[in-house]
């Protein structure tokens, strides 16, 4: 496999993947597992489904790459079979019930803890801003996070966002203007988060006093941010370093198989306080 690529596509605007931690130190992660072997991700962000499944076939008509992983999965997602069907060989970032090889981390479990930790801290009502509703990801963390919620007597409140600096600002003005309105904000990603705090800075509002927040996918954002922000914290290198490791099993002939992907934990900061009273 010296010098082979391991193709990776990013479907959305440029713009917005281009300011997420998430994607530059999964993409770190799995550069360093690859590198041993000489191999290297070849990245492209194109502006829809059609245009990453074109891809596919001409990476596999041009035997551009040795292996695709595919990311953000949602339901009945046609590229795993897609990208099988044209021969490359495929790793999945995330559950699904095919026979693929896959690295599947624990976002139930993520959510759990983010209640388990806020209700500690007395707050009764909650909200989350979450991720694209038709990724499996985000059904997964809704389940669960209305589930834990129902145990430990925390009213969930959610809205759906899109990962980008505005859905972060309008979900919480949605939350906000709800009745009652959530005393802390988990969101989805550090982008959203980053964003919110920074509205309610602005707006004049504590934080933690009046609101606590919360981000998921913990970055340098959250540590730099005013307060920093609390986070559930993945450690995104070691999955992409899992990944890498995940692709060159498949390419040597390994059978495909579930790899855990790496634990998840709260890094608790300034943005999270108690329920004001």
């Amino acid at each position: 496999m010296a010098g082979g690529l391991i193709g990776l596509v990013l479907t959305g605007s440029a713009d917005r993947i281009g300011v997420e931690p998430f994607f530059m130190e999964l993409i770190a992660g799995m550069e360093e597992a690859l590198a041993p072997a000489g191999a290297t991700v070849l990245l492209l962000v194109v502006p829809d489904l059609a245009a990453e499944l074109a891809t596919y076939a001409r990476w596999a008509q041009d035997q551009t790459v040795a292996a695709v992983v595919v990311v953000n999965l949602v339901h009945d997602d046609v590229r795993p079979a897609h990208v099988a069907g044209l021969g490359l060989p495929v790793v999945l970032a995330g559950k699904h019930p095919g026979p693929y090889t896959k690295v599947v981390t624990d976002d139930a479990g993520a959510m759990t803890t983010a209640i388990e930790t806020l209700s500690g801290l007395g707050h009764r009502v909650v909200g989350r801003v979450s991720g694209p509703a038709e990724l499996l990801h985000t059904v997964e963390r809704t389940l669960a996070i209305r589930s834990a919620g129902a145990a430990h007597g925390v009213t969930v409140e959610i809205v759906e966002g899109d990962y980008s600096a505005e859905a972060g600002v309008r979900g919480l003005r949605e939350l906000l203007a709800g009745s009652p309105a959530p005393t802390a904000i988990v969101f989805d990603n550090d982008v959203m988060a980053v964003a919110a705090e920074q509205e309610l800075i602005r707006s004049g509002v504590a934080v933690p006093g009046r609101i606590s927040l919360l981000a998921c996918d913990d970055s340098p954002l959250c540590e730099l941010a005013v307060p920093p922000l609390s986070a559930l914290s993945t450690d995104v290198h070691e999955h992409g370093l899992t990944l890498g490791r995940a692709v060159l099993g498949l390419v040597r002939g390994e059978a495909g198989r579930e790899h855990p992907g790496p634990a998840i934990s709260i890094r608790q900061r300034e943005s999270t306080g108690p329920a004001p009273a």
